[in-house]
């Protein structure tokens, strides 16, 4: 049986055609993963207050399940130290009363970061050695950076004389306001 001119030429045409896109066709390679964005973030600079010398920085990287927080400290005395976010962004004050109270935006009582119950603004404590510096690195669950009434931004970290107890309300019984700092949001790179 013979095919008709018209279908012969199809025919060849698409072999022709399906033969030369199987030769030119590269290698397969796997695509390389796209970069992750770049996380938000922001920093407090911690200055001193209450005619101390505690120095320090306090950085803020978002996650998916809330804020980490990474608070360095020197110039403290050994011991531990209260560590809280307060609701204003303002130290000017110079035993840093200016900073209001604990970030406490759900109307939770005082506690320890890890209590079912208490403030967003509750750090715990930062263990200071014998050298006068110390580092604290927890993630804030339930905050976050973007604006909102949840965001650290605009509030201010305080670094405490005393221990915080983590009970007694409504701040655990830390005492003067060693160091103070206000938090700011870093550009994107």
């Amino acid at each position: 049986m013979r095919i008709p001119s018209p279908t012969r030429f199809a025919v060849v045409s698409l072999s022709l055609l399906l033969t030369a896109c199987a030769t030119a066709q590269a290698p397969s390679t796997p695509a390389a993963p796209a970069p992750a964005p770049p996380s938000p973030g922001a920093i407090a600079a911690l200055e001193s207050r209450s005619g101390s010398s505690v120095t320090g920085r306090a950085t803020f990287v978002q996650q998916v399940a809330g804020v980490e927080v990474t608070l360095e400290v020197a110039g403290a005395s050994p011991g531990r130290h209260g560590a809280h976010l307060h609701a204003t962004g303002d130290c000017s004050d110079a035993e840093a009363k200016s900073a209001g109270p604990h970030f406490a935006d759900e109307g939770q009582p005082h506690g320890g970061p890890t209590h079912v119950a208490h403030h967003h603004g509750d750090l715990g404590n930062v263990d200071v050695g014998a050298d006068g510096t110390g580092r604290l690195v927890l993630l804030l669950a339930g905050v976050m950076l973007a604006p909102g009434p949840h965001s650290v931004v605009g509030r201010s970290v305080i670094v405490h004389a005393d221990a915080d107890d983590l009970t007694t309300q409504p701040a655990g019984k830390s005492g003067a306001r060693v160091a103070c700092g206000v938090v700011v949001a870093t550009p994107a790179p």
